[in-house]
């Protein structure tokens, strides 16, 4: 599941390649200019941007989601005294900036510091999200929210022994979306609705640092607090999913706030007092509390065209302690031996109170008061030991084992007497790493790692139980020459008293760069990951339940990219490449069997040249081209690109 997860993230991270702005080349002196008792670099880069989308818009914007207008595709500050530490206000600032002036990916980050007096970080964020999500509800689940984000830290005597730590983080999520409702009942039609998103996140710290006898202690004390005011205000919508059938939906609100807090306190240490011995520990308590109210009211026909009403009213407040404990003993016996002990307790809670009520012209009311406890405690201890045998031989090893165990308890007054379920489940996991680093030339390394895991009872169908993984790499490195070959394999069974889940995953690539001329740099790429999964499925299908059935998917991920770098006459700097991503999975003959066979490509060029000592002009292009071989639905074909003015002064 690890290496699965590292392949999406993966694919994701090319798939979503933002465009090749701001230009990396800088114009300019990087000595910049004296001013007083400081000196100054600035630079920025100013231009336009622009798209021509042919296909599903909505998909290329959740993909890249640029588009056109004037920007200020980046640019950089700093002010520095000219002699450390005397300045009057402040010894640096230091400002940069991407993408503003609407680019759905806007980012900056401020520090300014005064030599052992404070020091300042400030980041800022805003990011632009939207999702049509054409493939699990034909778009009527869309969304299109911005999303801001900023941080803030102030360290007082940044230098001195005892330091004070301050720090203030923001989330703000807002804009509208699209959702569904099932009405009068489950035999009903399917409407949708819009909801007005409002979600907002804050956290405030205040802490310190200081050390004594050679121990380091970081202590920090913090509040979150949480609103999700989201409503779906009162309006009379459309036809539903159906036009054919008689409900119909002419009113519809829903409220459902949902107010929480969360104060919390870290306490770390680290020890350094023995040569042969260091110290590491991190202490985490958190008392979470959250309260939530949904209230909906939905008037329309049903499916005889009688009149149809219902209201439903769900609140109730939930507590949640965490405790979490951490202690690493890292131990040098000898020069070439190191003995890293790691052991950690991981224990939450979830408790509270709910209230559901139901009224509707068929039931009279309907009450149910619920009382729900869940508890997780792990349990895990693991040792490693590196043992560097020669100066080109080392050998790596390891014993894991973490215990889980899941507790949960349920009340109902739906029937008498009243009855409290118990249900309380325990996972041990065992598992051995075994690995060998090798280095029989200067520029040549080797590695290879192998780790073998048995679960006794995990929880879920695809939990890891037997398991064994591997994975080797390859460097060769030289003056001009530098490959890099990756190769991991992750195969699980998990066989259940319901299912039998079995995976298989191999990720495969190499990775190089030449630089044949100092103005020359070309680079390559290929990986491969081959993912097969079969799963057993329970299900309803004509009201009878569906056990002996399985899910098999299966991906064959390709993907591939070229760049080259050259620069002439030491004036102009020119940048060609191609990224192409290709799923060539096929489907089997089953009807549970998946694939979903894609191709994702995008060349790209960029050109900057030097008109002036401080001026430079720059201009780039990317094509994306996205196509799905069963659906053609999200398809689409777009030409992006800038022409821009780097400036320096």
């Amino acid at each position: 599941m690890r290496l699965l997860l590292a392949s999406f993230l993966l694919t994701a991270t090319l798939a979503a390649q933002p465009l090749i702005a701001p230009t990396p080349q800088r114009a300019g002196d990087a000595k910049g200019e004296d001013l007083a008792d400081y000196n100054i670099v600035n630079s920025f880069e100013t231009g336009y941007r622009f798209r021509v989308v042919e296909g599903n818009l909505g998909k290329f914007r959740s993909d890249v989601n640029y588009g056109n207008g004037i920007r200020l595709l980046g640019s950089h500050l700093t002010v520095n005294s000219k002699k450390p530490g005397t300045g009057k206000y402040f010894d640096e600032i230091v400002l940069s900036t991407q993408g503003l002036g609407n680019d759905p990916y806007q980012f900056s980050s401020l520090r300014v510091s005064k030599a052992k007096l404070y020091r300042y970080d400030s980041t800022w964020r805003w990011m632009d999200y939207f999702n049509p999500a054409l493939t699990i509800a034909s778009g009527q689940h869309l969304i299109n929210t911005s999303r801001q984000l900023q941080d803030h830290d102030l360290v007082i005597l940044p230098q001195a022994r005892f330091r004070v730590l301050l720090g203030y983080s923001r989330n703000q999520q807002d804009g509208p979306a699209f959702s569904t409702l099932q009405f009068p009942d489950g035999r009903g039609d399917e409407f949708t609705y819009l909801l007005n998103v409002r979600r907002t996140r804050n956290e405030y710290r205040l802490g310190t640092e200081f050390e004594v006898l050679k121990t380091k202690f970081h202590v920090l004390h913090g509040w979150e607090y949480f609103r999700d005011d989201t409503r779906a205000p009162l309006v009379s919508p459309g036809a539903g999913a159906n036009p054919n059938d008689t409900a119909t939906l002419s009113q519809f609100r829903r409220d459902e706030p949902n107010h929480g807090q969360a104060p919390y306190w870290r306490v770390g240490l680290h020890n350094e007092a023995f040569k042969s011995f260091t110290i590491d520990a991190r202490f985490t308590n958190s008392t979470g509390q959250r309260r939530f109210v949904s209230d909906e009211l939905a008037l329309g026909t049903g499916r005889f065209s009688a009149a149809q009403n219902r209201q439903v009213f769900v609140g109730g407040n939930a507590r949640r302690p965490v405790t979490t404990g951490n202690l690493t003993l890292s131990w040098f016996p000898l020069e070439r031996l190191t003995i890293t002990n790691h052991t950690a307790l991981y224990n939450t809670r979830m408790e509270g109170e709910a209230t559901y009520g139901e009224i509707n012209n068929a039931v009279a009311g309907l009450k149910l008061l619920q009382f729900q406890y869940l508890g997780i405690r792990t349990f895990a201890n693991l040792t490693d030991a590196n043992l560097k045998l020669t100066n080109w031989l080392g050998l790596f090893s390891g014993y894991h084992f973490s215990e889980r165990r899941i507790g949960s308890s349920q009340f109902e007054d739906l029937e008498a007497p009243a009855k409290l379920d118990r249900i309380e489940q325990t996972n041990r996991l065992h598992s051995g790493l075994l690995g060998v680093r090798l280095q029989p030339a200067k520029q040549l390394r080797f590695s290879l790692d192998g780790e073998l895991g048995r679960a006794d009872r995990p929880f879920y169908t695809t939990s890891e139980k037997d398991y064994h993984a591997v994975a080797a790499r390859a460097q060769w490195k030289t003056k001009r020459w530098s490959l890099l070959s990756k190769f991991q394999t992750n195969y699980n069974l998990n066989s259940t008293s319901l299912f039998v889940h079995s995976a298989r995953t191999r990720v495969a690539s190499i990775d190089g760069t030449w630089s044949p001329r100092g103005f020359v740099t070309l680079e390559a790429g290929y990986g491969h990951t081959h993912i097969e999964t079969v799963t057993g499925l329970a299900y309803f299908s004509l009201g009878e339940l569906v056990e002996n059935d399985r899910g098999f998917y299966r991906s064959r991920l390709r993907q591939t990219r070229f760049g080259a770098q050259i620069n002439v006459a030491k004036r102009a700097d020119i940048y060609l490449g191609y990224h192409r991503i290709q799923d060539a999975a096929r489907l089997g003959v089953a009807l549970m069997d998946q694939a979903f066979p894609l191709t994702y490509e995008t060349p790209l060029a960029r050109f900057s040249i030097q008109l002036h000592k401080k001026v430079r002009w720059n201009l780039g292009w990317q094509y994306y081209k996205y196509k799905e071989k069963l659906l053609t639905l999200q398809d689409y074909n777009a030409h992006t690109g800038y022409t821009s003015l780097s400036w320096s002064f």
